[in-house]
């Protein structure tokens, strides 16, 4: 999250918004996005719908559901996806925002 939100004005400059997904209540959620001032979008989903939804992996053995990564394009279009294999396992930014630059220069919408 750390990451996301340093780089969030890089995203918001190529036109997409960030929208987290968490496995935590509504209650949890909210106190944990606020207390670290988090500037974009975060869902609870508890009952793991949309983790579901998207196939977000568990293990057990690395404390859950690994970390899961989606460009979707306006039109929901999934054009990039990652799935982690660790909870450390997530593409850097720079990374994303150049897949980002790429698919703004392709098709001008991300």
């Amino acid at each position: 999250m750390a990451q996301l939100r340093q780089d969030f004005q890089g995203f918001i400059d190529r036109g997409a918004v960030i929208i987290a997904v968490g496995p935590e209540n509504r209650k949890d959620f909210s106190t944990f996005w606020k207390s670290r001032d988090i500037p974009f979008t975060g869902i609870p989903d508890p009952k793991h719908n949309v983790a579901d939804l998207y196939g977000q992996q568990v293990d057990v053995f690395k404390l859950g559901r690994m970390p899961a990564l989606f460009v979707i394009d306006k039109e929901g279009k999934i054009r990039y996806r990652h799935y982690g294999n660790s909870m450390s396992d997530i593409p850097p930014d720079k990374d994303i925002l150049a897949l980002l630059d790429d698919l703004n220069k392709g098709n001008g919408q991300v």
